[in-house]
């Protein structure tokens, strides 16, 4: 494994890039990064991403310093688990490996952007959620000192070699195993709380255990794209309120992930209620801003892309829980060119259209235009200066 001692060149050089690329602008984070040896957290290795859905497994103490030193410092996030368990060191061939990723460290521009949006200050202390490797807990560390930071990782695994990798670097900070959907009330108040995951909805928790005044930065999203990066500042009556700062991608909160939809999908589909032309195209949920206020109009929904027996594509939205969906069929006789097929008790498209349609009547926004509120009970979101009631939206907390 790379000597830390001999990545300053590379520290140094992946502090330029990301000041020249805008995520980095304080002078006290560009030193943390200057600081923080990255690949001391990427121990036993990491997995690079193959086609068909594999990935190969690079081990630390296998591959020859340069190389390796070029790949901690590389601009991408790195793949570190597999299906909740599968490390690089226990892959058996080093040939590819199937999987869905579970663990990484992520991007540093990414990092260091949501790290700068947290407007920490001297004497803050810091609610981390989901550790990971440990590498932004250093960043935190070296920022305000190793008793402001508490970070909380629910796999047990990924948690323990955060922690080691933490001491190996001599930061000594309270790394706890456990559900960080759930916060961390032992060590609360705090003035600041970041999420390393998406949730589908911000915990009333974390909440709680922030102080008035403080703030809660998380992804929300449950779809693979079309999260969005959520800043709310919380007030003295228990309430958060703030807006959706950016675009943003994250893996999913475990306690929260949504089972992959499987099996026959065209069986499942097969019994529709009605079929007709789409006014909006399915191919506008490609977009960023118009996938997050799907997400917000049919929250239990998920978005699926498929091949027919025959190879031909195909798009469904399915809720599982309210036995409904959307098919989407390609129609070169439909003037949008797509029809739609609804089944069950809930008319998806017909409730995520009428949400796009107000949304291109209001100038089509973008998704720094949200706003949300969070209170004990709900979830409120609305858009800037929109006035169409399928632009406002309540999720109850359950």
């Amino acid at each position: 494994m790379t000597d830390p001692t001999t990545t300053t060149a590379e520290r140094r050089a992946l502090a330029a890039r990301l000041a020249q690329s805008g995520a980095l602008r304080a002078p006290a984070w560009r030193q943390a990064v200057e600081s923080v040896p990255r690949e001391a957290f990427l121990h036993p290795g990491v997995f690079l991403p193959e086609p068909r859905g594999r990935w190969r497994p690079v081990l630390a103490d296998r591959t020859p310093e340069p190389q390796w030193a070029r790949l901690a410092y590389s601009d991408q996030s790195l793949v570190t688990q597999l299906d909740g368990c599968l490390t690089p060191d226990q892959a058996t061939t080093p040939e590819p490996v199937p999987g869905v990723p579970t663990s990484s460290s992520t991007e540093p521009a990414l990092v260091l952007r949501m790290l700068e949006s947290l407007e920490v200050a001297e004497g803050m202390r810091v609610l981390e959620i989901g550790t990971g490797t440990g590498y932004s807990s250093a960043l935190l560390c070296h920022r305000l000192g190793e008793d402001a930071v508490t970070t909380v990782e629910v796999d047990p695994g990924v948690a323990r070699r955060a922690d080691d990798a933490l001491e190996g670097i001599g930061v000594s900070t309270w790394t706890v195993t456990g559900d960080g959907l759930l916060g961390h009330p032992a060590r609360a108040p705090y003035d600041r709380v970041i999420a390393a995951c998406a949730v589908r909805r911000v915990p009333y928790a974390w909440v709680r255990q922030t102080r008035p005044g403080g703030v809660i930065l998380s992804t929300l999203g449950s779809w693979a794209h079309g999260a969005g990066l959520a800043k709310v500042s919380v007030g003295a009556d228990g309430t958060a309120e703030g807006r959706i700062v950016g675009p943003v991608s994250f893996m999913q909160a475990r306690a929260q992930a949504q089972p992959p939809v499987t099996g026959d999908l065209a069986a499942r589909a097969a019994y529709a209620d009605c079929e007709r032309e789409v006014r909006v195209p399915p191919t506008v949920l490609e977009e960023w801003t118009p996938a997050f206020l799907a997400q917000l109009t049919v929250p239990d929904a998920q978005l699926v892309h498929a091949r027919t027996a025959g190879g031909e594509q195909r798009t469904y939205l399915f809720a599982p829980d309210r036995e409904s969906f959307a098919e989407f069929v390609p129609d070169a006789l439909a003037s949008a060119g797509w029809t739609v097929r609804q089944g069950g008790p809930v008319r998806l498209w017909d409730q995520v259209e009428e949400t796009l349609l107000a949304w291109r009547d209001a100038g089509s926004p973008g998704i720094d235009a949200v706003r949300l509120r969070v209170t004990e009970t709900a979830h409120h979101y609305w858009l800037d200066g929109a006035s169409a009631p399928s632009l406002r939206w309540e999720h109850a907390l359950r």
